[in-house]
């Protein structure tokens, strides 16, 4: 009953962490990729959808993304999404496809992504926390509907936090790898 419980606060733990990290994947770091693309969408016959569903998106070097569609006039709506996303970059259209073109990262913009990556763990975090809160409500319950004792209930809530630390933990340890990562020039 209480392992069950465990479990199901691991795999949600679990989840956070998984899309702290397919958040991070949004940030500019050194080369640019392709992934920063992603939360962009645009109008597609009425209906909001993401930039990676209608066009081919490849990374040819370091600084430069381009961005295909397989409707030629869709190249004017991937232009003024990308304008409006306001990703740190001027869309070049030629007409046939949209190239981004972004130059080195300058030291402050490397932290302003550093401050974004923080603000990400820390919803990250948020989350794990709201995780806690339930098991530690349904323990609660159990414990109110006699189903564990006072110092089954205690251990209970003992091992959640541990758990939680540990979660904290490992969010912590991909924000300093994070850093790193964008912060070396």
């Amino acid at each position: 009953m209480v392992n069950e419980i465990y479990d199901n606060m691991k795999e949600g733990m679990d989840k956070a962490l998984e899309s702290l990290k397919h958040n991070y994947q949004t940030l500019r770091t050194g080369k640019v990729q392709t992934s920063i693309l992603d939360n962009i969408t645009i109008d597609y016959y009425g209906t909001q959808t993401a930039l990676s569903q209608v066009a081919t998106i490849l990374s040819p070097d370091a600084t430069t993304i381009n961005i295909t569609p397989w409707e030629k006039h869709l190249v004017g709506d991937i232009e003024k999404a990308i304008s409006s996303a306001n990703i740190g970059v001027n869309p070049n259209n030629n007409g046939e496809s949209v190239q981004l073109f972004f130059p080195p990262m300058t030291v402050e913009q490397r932290e302003i992504s550093a401050k974004g990556a923080k603000t990400m763990t820390d919803s990250a975090k948020v989350a794990i926390r709201n995780i806690r809160k339930s098991a530690n409500d349904k323990i609660k319950k159990l414990e109110k509907d006699k189903e564990l004792t006072k110092d089954e209930s205690k251990a209970g809530q003992d091992e959640v936090q541990k758990i939680t630390d540990g979660y904290v933990t490992k969010s912590d340890e991909i924000l300093k790898a994070k850093e790193i990562e964008i912060l070396k020039v």
